[in-house]
């Protein structure tokens, strides 16, 4: 039986769950509104203040759909109450980072200022060298700081460019002079 699975997930207070047909699940909450479809074959019950996900049989498929099943159930209930964060950090000499509205505007040593536009749903905020973005579906927020990071990663010899806050690079040694 898969551990997470099985795992009922608890409805904090001021959050409603409505489960439609073909497991069209709808979490309201206090942040916002997620709605998503979810596997057919999984059976999602609600019982009083908590869900149930239970598979059909054991086959590897229906195994590895139930986990996933609660966990972006949980994701969705924990994202309309407390929300998600991701904080990046730009590293560098010049590199730097502004907000212009909804523009997100980076220097990041290239010919040209790199702008990208906020996605619906979604907020970044720029503090000196951090920027974080924040928002209540799981999936957006890390998909936007992936976007973000993308622009410049950091390279391994002097770790320049945008990194997870919680990110360690493997730093390598550069190049010798002759003897």
């Amino acid at each position: 039986m898969s551990r997470i699975g099985r795992m009922p997930i608890a409805i904090p207070a001021g959050v409603t769950v409505d489960i439609a047909e073909n497991n069209q699940v709808t979490v309201k909450g206090p942040k916002g509104t997620l709605s998503r479809v979810l596997p057919a074959e999984m059976d999602i019950k609600l019982e009083g203040e908590e869900i149930h996900v239970t598979r059909p049989n054991d086959l590897k498929k229906m195994k590895s759909l139930h986990g996933l099943t609660r966990t972006l159930i949980n994701n969705m209930v924990i994202g309309v109450t407390e929300g998600y964060t991701k904080v990046l950090e730009v590293n560098g000499v010049g590199y730097r980072a502004a907000k212009q509205g909804k523009k997100l505007v980076l220097n990041l040593g290239y010919s040209h200022p790199v702008e990208i536009e906020d996605p619906e749903g979604l907020e970044s905020k720029v503090d000196g060298n951090t920027i974080t973005v924040s928002g209540i579906d799981k999936e957006k927020v890390g998909q936007y700081a992936a976007e973000i990071r993308e622009k410049r990663a950091p390279e391994p010899y002097k770790g320049k460019g945008i990194k997870y806050a919680d990110e360690v690079i493997r730093r390598k040694v550069g190049k010798t002079g002759k003897k």
